[in-house]
């Protein structure tokens, strides 16, 4: 079965080019995916599949802006079902002009390949259907928004029980990465993207005159960042057993006083990566426990703020097997590579701890394009196009491996 979906997809190489610039065209942020939601299931809906929308509410008073399709094979009866998953949601980014296919959204950019992803996933739910008739199961297509910002579609879709009828024995994603060549497929098993947390601080001093700043007593909170910021780096890193992975990091102080003025509060933002959850829950704990003590040792107060982002990406080790063995039938064994662990977050996480899941990288560079090897999130960002057709294939050559298994 593996060897015949490049030939199904074939008629529809020209339209996922169409639908990845259409969606590269008109992005949306996450959680207002409501026109992709729309141009996604109105082309499953021309097609006869079967269509759930008003998923992944981020609210209960808003409309959820995921999609879910339900593919079935008709060869013969079967209970088995398996997932395909892609990511919907733009970045605030103002992207450098494309020829034909830039952003018309003014700041706004699919800088992260999520349109190509969709492009893929619609590509492969439709190219399976118009085939249903030699294979069996059921292909759920589960288009998620807000991969981008916090608390993560999908862990909205798993809260929601979306997942559930019918429940699949796992799910496939993928990500476009331009340092893979086009034709390469990546995977690592166990292990692979990080937990991510987001620390916010709001450091409390006394302020004032600055010409006056040891008359009036004051209470720098600039001085107090400025010691804390290296404590907490420090402490961090000792409480990390020796070659553990871990990143914290700081990319934001602002304290909005003037030459002459020494403000009552600065604020400082951050991430905290890791990759085992006993350590990420003894740092939750020690980071707020010094920023408290070393604003209280001069005087003043921090308020700590920590947003407990997805959880570490868990491939699934004998699907992950499974899908590879896939990979090396599609495109050879040398077009198939082992990557090492990301300190990146992908919130595929949630999935992976509800059900088997598998996240591997699909290669989109090319240094005869432009842009198809700038880094992720950057307004240059591209990918090589010809990608996209080897992308589907995988993830039907996957599901198909699945639900013959």
């Amino acid at each position: 079965m593996i060897q015949h979906v490049q030939q199904w997809l074939l008629p529809l190489h020209a339209d996922m080019v169409a639908w990845r610039r259409h969606l590269h065209q008109h992005p949306e942020l996450s959680f207002q995916e409501r026109a992709t939601a729309a141009f996604i299931a109105d082309r499953l809906r021309a097609e006869g599949i079967a269509v759930r929308t008003d998923v992944a509410r981020l609210t209960p008073d808003a409309p959820g802006t995921g999609v879910i399709g339900i593919v079935r094979g008709e060869r013969a009866t079967s209970d088995r079902c398996f997932a395909l998953r892609a990511d919907t949601d733009a970045l605030p980014i103002l992207e450098e002009g494309k020829p034909g296919y830039c952003s018309t959204v003014p700041g706004v950019m699919h800088a992260c390949g999520h349109d190509a992803h969709t492009a893929m996933v619609l590509g492969a739910g439709i190219a399976l259907h118009r085939n249903r008739a030699l294979w069996s199961g059921t292909v759920m297509l589960v288009f998620q928004p807000g991969e981008e910002k916090e608390p993560g579609g999908a862990s909205l879709l798993v809260n929601e029980g979306a997942l559930r009828d019918p429940a699949p024995s796992g799910i496939l994603g993928q990500h476009v990465t331009p340092e893979l060549p086009v034709g390469m497929l990546g995977f690592r098993s166990g292990a692979f993207m990080a937990a991510a947390d987001e620390l916010y601080l709001t450091v409390k001093g006394r302020g004032g005159h600055a010409a006056q700043r040891h008359k009036l007593k004051m209470v720098d909170p600039l001085l107090i960042a400025a010691r804390l910021l290296p404590e907490l780096y420090e402490e961090a890193q000792r409480a990390v057993p020796s070659g553990e992975p871990m990143v914290l990091s700081f990319g934001k102080l602002i304290a909005n006083g003037a030459t002459n003025i020494v403000p009552d509060t600065a604020t400082i933002e951050g991430t905290l990566r890791t990759f085992n959850e006993e350590l990420r829950a003894q740092l939750h704990a020690l980071l707020p426990r010094i920023s408290a003590e070393v604003a209280r040792s001069m005087g003043g107060e921090v308020d700590f703020r920590l947003v407990k982002g997805s959880p570490v990406v868990k491939n699934d080790p004998a699907l992950t097997a499974r899908m590879r063995a896939v990979a090396v039938e599609l495109v050879g064994a040398d077009k198939v590579v082992d990557m090492d662990i990301r300190m990146g977050a992908e919130d595929f996480a949630y999935y992976t701890h509800v059900m088997p899941g598998c996240f591997f990288r699909l290669g989109t560079g090319n240094p005869a394009k432009p842009g198809t090897q700038s880094g992720l999130h950057r307004a240059e960002f591209d990918i090589d196009e010809d990608a996209l057709a080897l992308g589907a294939a995988m993830m039907m050559a996957g599901a198909l491996a699945e639900l013959a298994g």
